[in-house]
């Protein structure tokens, strides 16, 4: 009787392929993976439990560090949990501004994911066409909210200020060239036959596997399912947007590389009509117990002055309850559930972070593939450790 060894590898933490501290204990048989334990844990920074400790304007600014390609996203989707705690109505023009910021974040994310993908693979070239858009969207981003990685800039009740003169118009030139640009990156990959070898048939899911997983996002729509929460859970008026949800066939790394460059040309329309049907109105709710005054009003006003000082020292208390609010980040669902005890803290956070999820189908994804098929693989997920060890 034939004898089967297998050999096992480590493949990172330190790996640069693993985009982070992600460690993979591989099993192979020859060059056939036959089992995958993913190792977490080495990035663990306890942003939950930290919350706990922070008044609810203060743990916002922990929301940027965990997907960190989407910090904006993180910020939306923390404020709109603690805005469903207090019942708050955001103003029209708010809800629009949340929009096109939320976008503009999930092209920069995608451009970086796509860059990065392509150059794991050999494909150098697209990491400097991807991160000249890239570069143009960070500016438009810092123009506005001062920061280009982690700028807390979405508050709750609104935003922290109303966009600068000159940004419509520069939104608008970047949408009108962005569509030219995306045909770029398909020129040199889609078509490309060594690309598709690379990724075709690799590291597939059926739609009931992705389903069973609890994947969402781009890993789990190019597996044919019709979930965006932009479409099943409207928030901030995406209902008053018209865009479709791209979706692929077979799951697989080439189908999750489509559905993203389409979810790009998606998100420009969306842009598009963000900023050229901005309503006009206040970009923070009518709350003096929970939304900081106008900085103007601070400096002339000694109400206005004692009323910031306080929400920014003590923060505001909460009603009693639980609560969960979830966007669809440029990784898949976002969540936040809080519960509040009555104090100007939450007394529990829990996150669903898309990253975390998404990894655990990566086993199913990979066994019986090849070695090299792991890099694409990981790469097809889209994986920030940042949420992963939140």
């Amino acid at each position: 009787m034939a004898e089967t060894r297998t050999m096992t590898i480590n493949m990172g933490p330190q790996h640069p392929a693993t985009h982070g501290v992600l460690r993979l204990l591989l099993e192979l048989d020859g060059e056939i993976i036959t089992k995958v334990v993913p190792h977490i844990g080495y990035l663990h920074r306890g942003v939950e439990k930290l919350s706990e400790s922070m008044t609810y304007p203060q743990a916002l600014t922990l929301t940027d560090r965990l997907d960190y390609t989407s910090a904006l996203s993180n910020n939306l989707a923390y404020c709109l949990a603690v805005e469903k705690l207090l019942d708050l109505k955001i103003p029209k023009r708010a809800q629009y501004l949340r929009v096109l910021l939320a976008e503009l974040q999930r092209l920069a994310a995608h451009l970086l994911w796509v860059a990065t993908h392509a150059l794991d693979m050999g494909a150098m070239t697209v990491l400097f066409y991807a991160f000249r858009e890239r570069e143009t969207i960070l500016g438009m981003l810092e123009q506005v909210t001062g920061a280009r990685l982690t700028p807390s800039f979405v508050r709750i009740g609104g935003l922290a200020k109303d966009i600068p003169d000159g940004f419509a118009a520069e939104v608008r030139a970047f949408v009108e060239d962005f569509p030219r640009r995306i045909d770029e990156y398909e020129t040199l990959l889609t078509d490309n036959i060594i690309w598709k070898k690379r990724t075709q048939n690799i590291a597939p899911m059926s739609a009931d596997e992705a389903v069973n997983y609890g994947v969402t996002g781009p890993v789990l729509r190019a597996c044919g399912v019709n979930y965006d929460v932009r479409k099943a859970y409207p928030y901030s008026g995406y209902d008053e947007f018209d865009f479709e949800i791209p979706l692929g066939e077979r799951g697989d790394v080439y189908d999750r590389y489509v559905v993203r460059l389409k979810e790009m040309r998606q998100s420009n329309r969306i842009i598009d009509q963000a900023i050229n049907n901005l309503p006009t109105g206040p970009i923070l709710a009518d709350s003096a117990f929970a939304v900081p005054p106008d900085k103007e009003a601070v400096g002339k006003d000694i109400a206005a002055l004692i009323r910031h000082f306080k929400i920014a020292q003590e923060g505001f208390e909460t009603p009693r309850g639980e609560v969960y609010a979830s966007i669809e980040s440029s990784k898949g669902e976002l969540g936040f559930y809080v519960v509040s005890d009555g104090s100007n803290k939450p007394f529990r956070m829990r996150i669903r972070p898309p990253s975390f999820i998404n990894l655990g189908a990566l086993p199913k994804m990979i066994e019986g593939q090849m070695v090299a098929d792991v890099v694409a693989a990981i790469g097809s997920i889209d994986i920030v450790l940042g949420e992963i060890d939140r």
